[in-house]
């Protein structure tokens, strides 16, 4: 699929299995985050809706004002965070990279880079809307 000029009914239509869509209050400086931080790449961003894609997972960004009538508005917090309780798991992205380069893009580090007993090196990650990014890989020597 090309995401680049696929339409919204013709995306929709594709979706399968789990979908993510995390409701933002800037679509422009999530997207920058993801890319800067993660190497995401961002399709058809707008100031409304991105297609993200890491690896070969598929998942979209909204702005908050595209929930104008959807149940969940009134439930979202004036301040972060808004994502609290799930973590956004990266696997096989480098934690000690997007570490170095996460408070220059907006982010904030809550670990750095570990070693974890379940033979992964990860870090967490908070953006300013408040989800918790989880960059992660096998540990080396394993």
């Amino acid at each position: 699929m090309d995401y680049d000029t696929v339409g919204a009914e013709d995306f929709g239509a594709s979706l399968r299995g789990i979908g993510l869509n995390l409701l933002v209050r800037d679509v422009g400086r999530e997207v920058t985050f993801l890319e800067k931080v993660f190497g995401m790449k961002a399709f058809q961003p707008t100031a409304d809706f991105a297609i993200m894609r890491h690896g070969d997972v598929v998942f979209q960004l909204h702005s908050d004002g595209t929930y104008h009538s959807h149940p969940l508005l009134g439930l979202l917090p004036e301040s972060p965070p808004r994502g609290a309780g799930i973590e956004i798991r990266l696997y096989d992205t480098d934690p000690d990279a997007a570490c170095a380069v996460a408070e220059a893009a907006g982010g904030t580090v809550l670990e750095e880079a570990t070693d974890k007993p379940h033979g992964l090196r990860e870090a967490f990650i908070l953006c300013e809307n408040g989800y918790a990014w989880v960059p992660s890989r096998v540990k080396d020597g394993m």
